[in-house]
């Protein structure tokens, strides 16, 4: 049980803020993070990720409020924080003029593994990133995907409880990115809480629950299912046809149209009543002359709710 009383939370926050002079980076944030979960931030740039992050860590002090990592106040102990988790930033900060081990030496070294566990952890961190063949080559030589496989596997070489990952695959081909979440499972599944910044909807996915993160604010917090299922989300509306441009500027200015979006071969529609809108609409598409083949009551998809969310939030600001 963490310190303020909630059974397993490996991170808590609580009325979390932090100013930079006038600039309010983090507004009165709280949730918490059970051990052994997969908690995705998800925000656009600027949100305030890599704030709250750093403030985790133990890099940056709360102007108010309280972070707690593996029970410990970051606030009062950042030394002791920094010894329980790891940390990958979105920007490689491996050696490129070093070799895959000896990348992996250094960072066992830095995080002061014991020197009789050093050679396990070594082949360990090789085998899950799947670089055993690759243990001598310059890390200037590797894709991308392997640089960031390389940069976890360092993360974690100290067994720490919390790993924090701030939009580890950016710039990441998407086959890449799919092969890193499954590193990022697998290291979960062994009891390591995961804290993971992102603005990939396909990433969030992936994640156990979802913190929606909008300017600095918390604002909305639950599984992708339940992201998609929030109450505060309007009706969306599928619409197939053959000029998409046509059908976009038609129903743009159509009462009880919220946002009309492309989505494929498709408009996404968010109307206010989906029962009235989808009679208007059809009536309105065929005075204009504009066929269909398919105009219907979509799926939410995660890039609806967030879409959407963050701009009820910012509405209401």
């Amino acid at each position: 049980m963490s310190m303020d009383g909630t059974p397993g939370a490996a991170i808590v926050a609580e009325r979390l803020v932090k100013k930079f002079g006038e600039f309010e980076a983090v507004r009165d944030v709280s949730f918490s993070v059970r051990a052994g979960e997969i908690m995705g931030f998800l925000g656009p740039n600027g949100a305030g990720k890599s704030t709250m992050m750093r403030i985790f860590c133990g890099l940056l002090a709360p102007s108010s409020g309280r972070a707690l990592v593996a029970g410990i106040d970051v606030a009062r102990d950042p030394e002791t924080v920094r010894t329980r988790i790891g940390y990958m930033s979105q920007k490689f900060s491996l050696y490129s003029d070093l070799t895959v081990e000896e990348n992996l030496s250094f960072f066992a070294e830095i995080y002061r593994v014991p020197r009789e566990s050093v050679g396990e952890r070594i082949a360990r961190a090789l085998d899950m990133a799947r670089l055993g063949a690759h243990r001598d080559a310059l890390v200037a030589t590797l894709a991308a995907g392997w640089k960031q496989r390389l940069a976890l596997g360092c993360a974690i070489l100290h067994r720490p409880e919390v790993v924090f990952l701030d939009e580890p695959t950016s710039g990441v081909d998407p086959e890449a990115r799919r092969r890193f979440w499954d590193l990022i499972h697998a290291t979960a599944s062994e009891g390591v809480t995961v804290l993971v910044s992102t603005h990939y909807m396909d990433e969030a996915e992936y994640c156990n629950r979802i913190a929606l993160i909008d300017a600095g604010r918390l604002v909305a917090l639950g599984t992708p299912r339940e992201l998609r299922q929030d109450p505060r989300l309007s009706a969306v509306l599928v619409l197939e046809c053959a000029n998409l441009a046509r059908a976009m500027e038609a129903l743009e200015t159509a009462p009880g149209v919220q946002d009309v979006a492309v989505f494929g071969n498709a408009l996404h529609v968010t109307v206010s009543d989906a029962g009235r809108a989808e009679g208007d609409l059809a009536g309105l598409l065929h005075a204009r002359g504009i066929d269909w083949s398919r105009l219907e009551r979509a799926q939410t998809s995660l890039e609806d709710s967030f879409v959407q969310l963050v701009g009820t939030k910012s509405r209401a600001a």
